[in-house]
């Protein structure tokens, strides 16, 4: 007897948060809003600890790669 995962799955269920399409377009700029202000923030303490050789101290250095990994973080799951 052959034992193992017998599950099949064949479809894949997506939710919409709502059916108004008013309420849709308010629901995505406010969303794509808070990605954007995200990436923006993030990209500018990376561009601030590259650009001032007073922060170029191993404290910044880890803020720099944690606000890359953050970017590579959002840019993949949020959308």
């Amino acid at each position: 007897m052959e034992t193992g995962n017998q599950t099949t799955i064949s479809e894949f269920l997506l939710l919409e948060l709502t059916e108004d399409p008013a309420l849709q377009s308010l629901i995505f700029n406010l969303l794509l809003s808070m990605y954007l202000v995200t990436i923006l923030g993030k990209l500018l303490i990376i561009l601030a600890v590259s650009s001032d050789s007073h922060l170029h101290t191993p404290m910044y250095f880890f803020h720099a790669n944690l606000s890359f990994t953050d970017i590579c973080l959002n840019s993949s799951t949020i959308p």
